[in-house]
């Protein structure tokens, strides 16, 4: 098995990532002197390589949530700790609870979440992050539709 220096992967999950969401706005939102980026994906569209590497369940009724926090500084941006928790829910009301894993790649910070999802089914999050060391929260809620066939 080939070997993925945590560089190569990082490189790899953003690429996926982006072309996952390419048809759509920067998934990011400023608040204070922080920056959230996120983003949601069919979870098969991860590489064989990446899903064992970050332990993600990899299947076409799979969805993984991506959630990075930037302080910013300047011009610059550095990845910071956060608490970051939350759900998913569709439009019958179904409440999906997702846990949020925190993952190290390199100075990188993500912080991956799993679900089930149905053919053509509509999630609506509702994601809290709270920087390390600040009592400012948060919130994000945007809304993914899932294609499964």
């Amino acid at each position: 098995m080939t070997k993925f220096k945590p560089r190569v992967i990082n490189i790899l999950i953003l690429l996926v990532s982006f072309f996952t969401t390419a048809a759509f706005a920067e998934n990011a939102k400023s608040f204070g002197n922080y920056v959230i980026h996120y983003n949601a994906f069919r979870s098969d569209t991860l590489t064989p390589e990446i899903a064992k590497a970050y332990s993600l369940t990899r299947r076409n009724n799979r969805m993984v949530v991506n959630i990075t926090v930037q302080q910013k500084d300047g011009d610059v941006t550095k990845p910071v700790k956060a608490k970051i928790s939350g759900f998913a829910s569709n439009l019958t009301g179904q409440i999906k609870e997702l846990e949020f894993k925190e993952i190290h790649d390199g100075e990188a910070i993500y912080y991956l979440a799993q679900s089930q999802v149905s053919n053509r089914e509509t999630l609506k999050f509702d994601i809290t992050a709270t920087p390390a060391g600040e009592t400012l929260v948060a919130k994000l809620n945007f809304k993914q539709q899932f294609f499964t066939d």
